[in-house]
């Protein structure tokens, strides 16, 4: 991915910024990025991987840092991921409730399975959206935000993302023209400390977005 991409500012005010993070790019580039452009300190409240692209928050006093990283640890923050995983998903909605810890295997890797140290209660919930050829299309809400969750949780009830090299094992799948894990933080919804409430979005991506059309293409 290009290192000139830009992180799309979604939303911001006087104690927070909500940027669009481009697939390919570090968090630490984008943080880098976004403070140069808006003069002044932005600190970090939860992170996307570097393939994962969508909606990242940021505060810009240590006030609001605390407030919003209060509310991710009390679980008052919704989040909304879309994803393209292996095969059909049977049940339609559905909760995945596995705790995870480091991978005996992979020091990299978070699983439900084969795992060592100490274990994080983890919770996903899911709807299907579409049905498409060997993929199920859905959102995923994440109620924890352990490291890879969506990941792990999916690929432990043999369903991994679409072109997830770390997870995908045996099941590894990935469409023609995709090069990244396909997941995308489509949006975030919590009530500001002015008692506004914030629904904040995030497109699909041209990569995702295109991938969809290719595949969805001959079905039609």
């Amino acid at each position: 991915m290009e290192r000139q991409m830009d992180a799309e500012v979604i939303y911001q005010d006087k104690n927070l910024a909500a940027l669009n993070k481009p697939p390919g790019v570090l968090f630490d580039w984008v943080l880098e990025k976004e403070q140069a452009a808006d003069g002044r300190e932005l600190i970090p409240v939860h992170r996307l991987d570097k393939d994962t692209s969508g909606v990242i928050l940021f505060a810009k006093n240590q006030e609001t840092a605390d407030y919003l990283k209060s509310l991710f640890e009390g679980r008052k923050i919704k989040k909304t991921y879309i994803t393209l995983v292996v095969g059909r998903v049977k049940d339609r909605t559905g909760t995945i409730e596995l705790a995870l810890a480091r991978s005996k295997k992979d020091f990299k890797k978070r699983v439900a399975f084969g795992k060592q140290g100490k274990e994080r209660a983890a919770k996903t919930d899911y709807k299907v959206l579409k049905y498409i050829g060997d993929y199920t299309l859905l959102e995923a809400y994440p109620k924890t935000g352990r490291t890879h969750q969506i990941r792990s949780h999916f690929s432990a009830i043999g369903h991994p993302v679409a072109c997830d090299s770390l997870y995908g094992g045996k099941r590894f799948l990935c469409p023609a023209g995709l090069n990244r894990q396909f997941l995308h933080a489509a949006s975030i919804e919590f009530g500001a400390s002015s008692g506004e409430v914030l629904r904040l979005d995030a497109e699909l991506p041209p990569d995702l977005a295109g991938v969809l059309e290719r595949l969805i293409a001959p079905i039609a």
